[in-house]
């Protein structure tokens, strides 16, 4: 038997990690999947189900841990090597997973099982068993190794500005500078190194459309976005009511957006917005968090101890476990995420604080996410812990608006410009996600396009759904390389429209919010314990919302939005 490979002693020993023995796990695997089917009686074939689930629950943990700690320090050798034996191994455990499927599908118990479990948990095997076969192993690990590669090519980005090197994250604070010029030389010192690594993302790139295509068509697909659909476990929406998603938004969002950036010109007295000012939103310069990263912790401690007596019990167990990383240094990967370690019951809440109000953002964001998967630990499957992206995403963006009342000790006498900023770049952001998403559309029904052209497609995209956006005559920008820097781009394929579908959910139970708080917050605590054992539209339904994809809806929220913002006198930051 292979020896045991154990993570050096950190201080999250609390969580040990262990490598799991692919060899140990298969067999297992194997002997309760034998003992499942052959079972001869349902309370016997629960039996082995429970035993499956904890080989299944243990296999995730360590890759979650071994996925925090890589993330944490992508030049950590220990974890790098870890992070390489998950990318080759990782198909095989879905092999195992998805025998697995079929016979939870082929049960001779299928009705008890379903009248016990929930209809959706075989609407997820079903999908899963659309997107895997032993054919397209090789595939799936050149798939996770490309994917490793961007990510180390991102999270070790170092930018020379006036003799410091900065990183993806720590270059921020300058491109929101009162100084124009500084956030001019910032910006273009950021995409300096976007530029200088084109050639290696659009290779990346390249090659990730090209193995994605070929895995599809091995499946029998027509090319990747059918797959693509499926792997994000979609079963009750379809492409063509995305792109009328995608359409509400051109008409009714994108202008309100365009009023906005107009105001933001005017508040900075500008002639011309450009790309550099885009984040720099008032002459005053844009809200900053008081205090140090604990104290922020701090902070929001005290605001879920005032928000609800769950949401107190839920982050006094984060921060006496240390389920947080938050703040920004070298070789950590960008961005923020949160995940799940299902052996110990454990969300882990991940970011790169790094002194802008998206400290605040990201912290309320993830929680949300953190927040439900707690709420959700009950089910047996970890099909059921997280529900599909697209409603996950509901309850971070909405947990960012529940929080609004407690901005003040995180900003001070800046509270209601944090507000105004909040909500305005909440409305920006949605025309920039349905790009994002349109462009996939492109390339993938389109996988032959050269890096020229998809660089292209996506220039005419911004001058569709953002056509206030103006490169200065950035020659990298100017001929489409903005796409470059969305990590979800490479790593998550269709993904990003999850967030704009989440957040016109996320507006209405901010207008809810505003009329009854008690029955607004009952309907979201309801929607996170229900984790993933309903579709997307089921669990928009049971929240008491409305269908982001009926006719009217976006509009619906548009209202109540623009009297906000309008109610308040920007022009005083």
């Amino acid at each position: 038997m292979q020896r045991a490979i154990t993570a050096p002693e950190t201080s999250s020993d609390a969580f040990p990690y262990v490598r799991p023995d692919m060899s140990v796990v298969s067999q297992a695997f194997e002997n309760h999947l034998s003992a499942f089917e052959n079972a001869n009686t349902y309370a016997a074939q629960s039996q082995h189900l429970t035993a499956l689930n904890d080989v299944r629950e243990r296999f995730w943990s360590m890759y979650n841990l071994c996925y925090i700690r890589h993330t944490a320090n992508t030049a950590d050798p220990f974890y790098e090597a870890e992070n390489a034996y998950f990318d080759q191994n990782l198909p095989d455990f879905d092999a195992l997973n998805n025998r697995f499927y079929k016979a939870l599908l082929q049960s001779r118990f299928r009705e008890e099982l379903e009248e016990q479990f929930g209809n959706q948990l075989f609407v997820l095997a079903d999908l899963s068993l659309q997107t895997f076969q032993s054919a397209i192993l090789e595939d799936l690990q050149q798939e996770n190794t490309l994917v490793t590669e961007f990510v180390k090519l991102k999270s070790q980005a170092q930018i020379e500005l006036d003799g410091t090197h900065y990183n993806l994250s720590s270059i921020i604070p300058l491109e929101l500078s009162a100084e124009r010029e500084l956030r001019k030389r910032a910006a273009s010192a950021k995409w300096d190194f976007y530029a200088s690594n084109a050639p290696q993302a659009e290779r990346i790139y390249d090659d990730m459309v090209k193995v994605r295509t070929k895995m599809a068509r091995t499946l029998g697909y027509e090319n990747f976005v059918g797959m693509g659909y499926a792997r994000m476990r979609r079963s009750d929406y379809t492409p063509e009511m995305v792109a009328n998603f995608r359409r509400q938004v051109r008409e009714i969002i994108v202008p309100l957006a365009g009023e906005l950036y107009e105001r933001q010109r005017q508040r900075l007295g500008l002639e011309q917005l450009r790309f550099y000012d885009e984040e720099f939103k008032f002459p005053s310069g844009n809200p900053k968090p008081m205090g140090t990263p604990e104290a922020i912790v701090e902070n929001a401690s005290m605001m879920y101890r005032e928000l609800s007596a769950d949401t107190h019990t839920f982050f006094q167990f984060m921060q006496d476990s240390k389920l947080m990383d938050l703040v920004n240094r070298d070789n950590k990967q960008p961005g923020g995420y949160c995940t799940y370690i299902g052996q110990f019951n454990a969300p882990y809440i991940f970011s790169n604080f790094n002194g802008t109000s998206g400290d605040i953002d990201v912290l309320t964001h993830e929680a949300g996410h953190a927040f439900q998967v707690w709420s959700s630990q009950g089910y047996e499957f970890e099909e059921y812990h997280w529900p599909t992206s697209d409603a996950a995403e509901i309850h971070s963006m909405s947990m960012e608006f529940f929080t609004w009342p407690w901005m003040e000790l995180f900003f001070g006498d800046d509270t209601d410009k944090y507000r105004f900023m909040h909500m305005g770049g909440a409305i920006q952001f949605i025309p920039y996600g349905v790009a994002v998403d349109e462009f996939q559309h492109m390339v993938y029904e389109n996988p032959d396009m050269t890096a020229a052209e998809r660089n292209a497609a996506w220039r005419q995209l911004e001058k569709t759904y953002l056509p206030h956006r103006n490169y200065d005559g950035n020659t990298f920008l100017e001929a489409g390389g903005f796409w470059q820097k969305q990590t979800h781009i490479f790593n998550s394929p269709f993904y990003y429209i999850d967030y704009t579908l989440a957040q016109i959910c996320a507006f209405q139970f901010w207008i809810k919010d505003q009329r009854d708080h008690n029955s607004t917050w009952k309907d979201y605590v309801r929607l996170c314990k229900a984790g993933g054992s309903r579709s997307f539209l089921d669990l928009v339904q049971l929240a008491g919302l409305r269908s982001p994809f009926e006719d009217g809806c976006v509009e619906s929220v548009v209202g109540d939005i623009r009297s906000f913002l309008n109610g308040i006198d920007d022009s005083r930051f």
